[in-house]
């Protein structure tokens, strides 16, 4: 695939650039940003266009709007906080005349960012036809000197109008963000260094039940915690009281558990409700009481998780293993991700893959320095590893 430096070489002085950024960032009731790690992460491949003299024009999305448009997904917050980390204005403009007008004005070096992308029902459209028309109006606003870089990792296992279509109709190249996400999902799929363990947590075991038949005859440990592990626990028929729990999914467990290569918790932090002023306590996995929930692994766990962590020359971690977000269930996932970055300080390579893993990599106060990559896709990251055609990536490669 031809690459942001190809590109460069090429010269980009005076040509309109688009850029699909992920710039997906959580916000709270007063819409302010609560992690702007993705928009950290688009800002290099932004600057290098800046420093060529593009004429930059980002595309990105923003939640999931009813196909429209919606006060509360606009990127307003994004392009504000983008200005600072560019150090240069950002406007932002609405689809169809504005936008027009606001990339005419544009002198080399500007920046506009296009209001939410899903606000035209036609970018997540299943019709092909659709999501062309989105792209040429898309390719328009680039003009016949134009190009498009793909750069937002986290959307590029969508095949959406400015995700994939663009790349069709334009001069496409990857950008930084998404070939160094391409390098390290490469090297976990190829040869990594041993013992390679992986961490999976998250709500539902159906979310990563494909990932996890992929990844099984790869690894040498795959250690389960959050949401999920409570099938698996019932799976191997404990009870498990009012914690979350896939029924339809136990006897999937129960198979997966047989190869042995699976480690559970052995202890959790249960609760009498779900909030941080509920009554807790720490019980083994074994006897969960009726009526409480489980929402984090205990310590007995974390130290068991910490043993195998020690040793292992790979890690890859995705989904925390409590509810983080509340301080009484947010231990696991701490101990957890301490375990790593000491693995990776005694030489693992080590990997978490985006999402609410990374969220809570910085929620929690702990270096993104301390762990070899954090990604910001997680559900493409998922895909990745499953052996899935990625159609973002694979439109690149053309």
């Amino acid at each position: 695939m031809r690459t942001l430096d190809d590109l460069l070489d090429e010269g980009v002085a005076g040509r309109t650039v688009l850029v699909r950024s992920d710039l997906n960032v959580p916000l709270d009731a007063d819409r302010a940003i609560t992690d702007d790690g993705r928009i950290r992460a688009s800002v290099p491949t932004l600057r290098r266009l800046r420093s060529g003299g593009a004429r930059v024009v980002v595309a990105a999305h923003l939640g999931r709007p009813k196909g429209g448009p919606d006060p509360k997904y606009s990127l307003g917050p994004v392009a504000r906080r983008l200005a600072e980390l560019l150090e240069t204005e950002v406007v932002l403009a609405e689809h169809g005349a504005q936008a027009k007008a606001a990339v005419e004005a544009m002198r080399d070096g500007d920046v506009v960012l296009l209001e939410n992308m899903r606000f035209d029902a036609r970018e997540t459209s299943k019709n092909d036809d659709e999501r062309a028309a989105l792209a040429r109006e898309l390719v328009a606003l680039a003009g016949p000197a134009g190009a498009f870089v793909s750069d937002g990792f986290g959307v590029v296992h969508r095949k959406q109008a400015s995700v994939y279509d663009v790349a069709t109709q334009l001069p496409a190249y990857a950008g930084g963000l998404v070939l160094a996400e391409v390098e390290v999902l490469r090297t976990l799929t190829g040869d990594p260094g041993r013992p390679y363990a992986v961490v999976l947590g998250g709500s539902k075991v159906s979310d990563k039940l494909a990932v996890i038949s992929a990844l099984l005859p790869r690894v040498d440990a795959l250690l389960v915690g959050g949401g999920m592990c409570f099938t698996f626990l019932a799976a191997q028929g404990f009870g498990v009281g009012d914690s979350l729990l896939e029924r339809e999914q136990i006897d999937n467990c129960r198979e997966l558990l047989a190869g042995g290569k699976i480690v559970l918790p052995t202890d959790v932090v249960v609760a009498d409700g779900f909030s941080a002023e509920a009554n807790t306590r720490t019980v083994s996995a074994d006897a969960i009481p009726d009526g409480w929930m489980g929402l984090d692994i205990g310590p007995e766990s974390v130290a068991a998780f910490t043993r195998v962590l020690t040793g292992a020359k790979t890690v890859f971690w995705n989904g925390p293993m409590g509810v983080f977000e509340l301080a009484p269930f947010a231990a696991g996932t701490r101990g957890v991700a301490q375990a790593i970055v000491d693995a990776t300080t005694g030489g693992a390579y080590s990997v978490v893959g985006g999402g609410d893993s990374a969220a809570a990599v910085r929620a929690l106060g702990l270096a993104e320095s301390g762990f070899a990559h954090v990604s910001t896709g997680g559900g493409a990251s998922l895909e990745y590893l499953e052996g899935k055609v990625l159609p973002g990536l694979s439109v690149l490669e053309r």
